[in-house]
């Protein structure tokens, strides 16, 4: 029997206009509620974003969360980990919320987070990093680091076109590439298929790009592993370069242009495009941070350096994130379910929380949005905070995860 979901009684659909979201006053924001200690974090978060709702525009708007079914509860109440009810509403909303899935190491069901990306076609999975003063960090200076990751999030290794050693399949292809192709793969090799498309690559490049032009950021760097695998990572950073030569002429330039015919000096309102080989890339985020911006990579390397950015800057229980589409859009934590606290109200909602900071950023409500930034400031630079980052400060008052959320609330 399929699954039904009734939306919420009141609130209405966002819907498109041409290239915008149209949104309502009351828009509807179907709410993936998370396993493990999802429900702590997504309960604090929804809170804190309605208050910040209600502060910015006293009444006017309003939010109309819709708990969704997805992960291990939709599965013990649905028999399906996923149920097509879920990506439907999630489609027809446009905008969601996500707590923190599951995903089982080697055998198991496979992730849900890369079968939502795939199945809504999220091919942008985007980072805010930047650092929340009074979070404690390995870093002498973590305020250095303020950059944006877009991240390719449906194709490379992530594809999932892979077969176990010993199969059929496995045997099938690697007999293909010797008897066609005269490549030798070991006969107990698990094989794994690396798709990198122009049109997947492009797309992405365009949208990180197209953000650093509007949000006035200076660089966008191109990180890639082209030096070895010439025809999908080196494809990836050539049609990089030439979307932003074809598409965005006007605003972009070369760090090679730059060099050549400014004397190292961009000319005001370019965006300078480079590039950086990936392992390269993760000791400049370390040695050289201030110098990048905005990151465009393939789907593995942008899960690697978003994760060593992130531990820069405090780690991953105050990283928030984003799978984003041409119009849909999904917002989440980056830190995984930590079953092993679930239901202790103990662990830390920042993460989430600053996900919904960014859904308010993206359906347009920039005032409410700008409130719950500057709660969470205010709340850590008040040493107001839960076990994991109280730990490391002298004179922290550790609170509960709801704790947090209300202290959050009192500093909008």
């Amino acid at each position: 029997m399929a699954v039904k979901l009734e939306p919420p009684a009141g609130g209405h659909s966002i819907r498109t206009q041409g290239d915008r979201l149209a949104v309502p006053d009351d828009p509807i924001i179907p709410l993936i509620h998370g396993d493990g200690i999802g429900p702590d974090v997504t309960g604090a978060a929804t809170r804190v974003l309605v208050a910040a709702v209600q502060k910015a525009y006293g009444g006017r708007r309003s939010l109309h969360f819709w708990g969704v079914a997805a992960g291990e509860a939709s599965q013990a109440k649905y028999g399906e980990l996923l149920p097509q009810a879920t990506i439907d509403a999630i489609r027809e909303h446009i905008v969601a919320l996500k707590g923190p899935l599951t995903t089982p190491v080697g055998g198991g069901f496979r992730s849900l987070n890369v079968t939502l990306r795939q199945t809504l076609d999220l091919y942008a999975n985007v980072r805010p990093i930047y650092y929340i003063p009074g979070v404690p960090s390995p870093m002498k200076h973590p305020e250095k680091m303020d950059m944006t990751i877009f991240r390719e999030a449906t194709e490379d290794v992530y594809a999932g076109i892979e077969w176990p050693q010993g199969s059929e399949s496995a045997k099938k292809l690697i007999k293909f590439l010797r008897d066609e192709f005269n490549v030798r793969v070991r006969e107990d090799s698990g094989i794994g298929v690396k798709p990198m498309s122009e049109f997947g690559t492009k797309r992405l490049v365009r949208k990180a790009i197209r953000y650093a032009i509007e949000h006035g950021r200076r660089s966008v760097t191109l990180v890639h592993k082209g030096n070895i695998m010439k025809y999908t990572e080196g494809a990836f950073r050539d049609w990089g370069y030439e979307v932003a030569r074809d598409e965005f002429g006007d605003h972009t330039i070369t760090e090679q242009e730059v060099a050549e015919n400014y004397m190292g000096t961009p000319p005001k309102g370019k965006v300078v495009i480079k590039d950086r080989i990936a392992d390269n890339m993760l000791q400049q985020l370390v040695t050289r941070t201030e110098e990048y911006d905005v990151l465009a990579l393939p789907n593995l390397n942008g899960d690697y350096i978003s994760d060593a950015a992130a531990a820069q800057v405090g780690g991953l229980g105050v990283a928030q994130g984003a799978n984003i589409g041409d119009f849909v859009a999904l917002f989440e934590p980056v830190h995984g379910s930590a079953p092993k606290y679930a239901g202790q109200d103990k662990v830390n909602p920042t993460a989430e929380i600053l996900a919904g900071q960014m859904l308010l950023d993206y359906i347009g409500w920039k005032e409410a949005a700008a409130h719950v930034l500057q709660g969470v400031n205010r709340t850590i630079a008040a040493k107001i905070v839960t076990y994991d980052l109280a730990r490391q400060m002298e004179g922290a008052k550790e609170v509960r995860c709801s704790q947090f959320a209300d202290a959050v609330i009192e500093r909008l």
